[in-house]
């Protein structure tokens, strides 16, 4: 019997090699029944390189990840697109409502999934809106009032671009530059025809904004002060209202955002100290035009879920971009 022991132990042997052999097999192939767990790699530092741009430059990411990131390359955008769902209403100033229009359709087209609804009303609507939550975000061309802050404690206003006022009249109209102070005499009712200002005889007609209107509420602070608006002028609810009621009249005087500026009016220069300045996007940036403003984004807390994604978006390289070819002020614009 002891003869046949050496035999046996290298048979079992060979056996028990077999099996550990097919059982590391399956634990590597998962076929082996419940395979045991791989352990979870180490996060690994990826560097994803998007398709260079219309304007010829790449977008370089580096970070921890596991798949890559697909980055947006038009207008030089890193926005990533695709992500965002769901609707909100952006409603108040007449002066943002055009670069949020076309914001929204932009963003929109990133981002099939998400609902943008836009709407004017003026920024007293936008405030009050975000502050009673009726809406995720308010338009305004005004800073916040003491009263409003009191009222929504928890309002924050985002500037997401600048702009100028424009005092513009008929292209008939012989005058090309007017000076706050003669301005004034216009609003106030001191002034009530063109030859007092220096143009030929007519009366003149004077066009304003209504009192919701956050455009309104800055011209008066910056030009009339304390002083009443004269009570002649006409109140219109919008800029492009009172573009429109401009045109078709030579002795008509109003002001605008400096987006609403075509063909159609006259937008006059200004008489500051004795030097006269353009109403220009480059003045505004230099800050020698003197009715120049931060346009803003209100909502009531910090914003959250798709309406940061708009907020956010808009304050991208390609959002700004927009701003600008809707004639207003990038908000990062420097020079």
């Amino acid at each position: 019997m002891s003869s046949n022991h050496p035999q046996i132990t290298i048979a079992m042997l060979a056996t028990a090699i077999v099996l550990i052999g097919a059982l590391l097999v399956a634990g590597c192939t998962g076929t082996g029944g419940t395979a045991t767990p791989t352990p979870t790699a180490a996060p690994t530092t990826l560097t994803t390189t998007a398709p260079t741009t219309a304007a010829g430059t790449q977008v370089t990411t580096t970070g921890t990840t596991v798949a890559p990131t697909v980055t947006a390359t038009t207008a030089g955008s890193t926005y990533i697109p695709g992500a965002s769902t769901g609707k909100i209403s952006v409603t108040g100033s007449t002066t943002v409502l055009p670069i949020a229009q076309k914001l929204a359709e932009r963003f929109m087209e990133l981002n099939k999934n998400a609902d943008v609804q836009i709407s004017g009303g003026g920024s007293g609507v936008g405030v009050q809106s975000a502050g009673e939550k009726t809406a995720e975000i308010g338009m305004s061309s005004r800073e916040l009032k003491d009263a409003e802050k009191t009222k929504y404690a928890g309002l924050k206003a985002v500037p997401m671009a600048r702009d100028g006022i424009v005092v513009i009249v008929h292209p008939s109209n012989a005058i090309t530059t007017i000076s706050l102070e003669q301005i004034k005499n216009i609003y106030t009712g001191k002034a009530v025809n063109w030859k007092d200002v220096g143009s030929k005889a007519q009366p003149i007609v004077v066009i304003g904004r209504d009192s919701a209107s956050g455009t309104r509420e800055f011209f008066t602070e910056k030009i009339l002060g304390k002083n009443a608006t004269t009570a002649s002028m006409l109140e219109k609810n919008s800029n492009g209202a009172v573009k429109s009621s401009i045109s078709p009249n030579p002795g008509a005087i109003g002001y605008v955002g400096l987006g609403y500026i075509d063909n159609s009016v006259k937008a006059l220069n200004l008489s500051v100290n004795g030097t006269e300045v353009q109403p220009t996007t480059e003045n505004v940036v230099k800050g020698t035009y003197p009715l120049a403003r931060n346009l803003y984004y209100v909502t009531n807390g910090d914003a959250t879920g798709l309406a940061k994604d708009f907020i956010d978006f808009t304050l991208s390289p390609e959002g700004q971009k927009i701003v600008e070819e809707e004639g207003f002020v990038s908000i990062t614009r420097t020079a």
